[in-house]
């Protein structure tokens, strides 16, 4: 009976350091833009897994694997010389979507780990269609204590940029506006 007292006097000092321990939550958002023209003419913008140069600041990517799920890499480099390394995860085409995963990127560059993202292209009426972009990611800093340029607000204000200012520029390729 003391081994059984004794054993829950234990359990009652781990159970709560384990209640009260913290570190990074997963953060999540979602970012759209309508653009006016078919859905079908917007996912032969995008749908090319190996091409962004639809996005803002990319001077080139490269890959491998077409878009084949779970063999399709690219690297894209941007502007300012630094590099993001993705993974295809889904591809879609018939529901004008894919899934892709970030398996390196410089925390400088977008203060993220374990970033995933999804852009589904859903036709609208009207010859109108909307890009929808979901993101999924973990701070820029995993410990407890982020310094503020790594903590969750600064993660999620960081992604919601790069969506929105990338949505932004693939609406202006498309319709033709600057």
């Amino acid at each position: 009976m003391k081994a059984l007292h004794l054993a829950g006097a234990v359990l009652g000092l781990v159970v709560p350091s384990v209640a009260f321990a913290h570190g990074p939550t997963r953060q999540a958002t979602t970012q759209s833009v309508e653009i006016n023209a078919p859905a079908a003419k917007v996912w032969s913008v995008i749908s090319n897994f190996q091409n962004t140069d639809w996005c803002e600041g990319v001077a080139k990517t490269t890959g491998t694997g077409g878009n084949e799920p779970n063999n399709a890499t690219r690297v894209v480099t941007l502007k300012s010389g630094a590099t993001i390394t993705q993974d295809l995860t889904h591809y879609e085409p018939k529901k004008m979507s894919y899934s892709y995963f970030t398996d390196k990127i410089d925390v400088k560059v977008l203060p993220v780990n374990d970033y995933s993202g999804t852009i589904t292209v859903k036709p609208e009426s009207g010859n109108k269609s909307k890009v929808v972009w979901e993101a999924a990611f973990y701070r820029g800093y995993m410990l407890n204590d982020p310094p503020p340029a790594l903590n969750d607000a600064a993660s999620l204000k960081a992604v919601n940029v790069y969506l929105r200012t990338n949505l932004d520029a693939l609406k202006k390729k498309i319709e033709g506006t600057h």
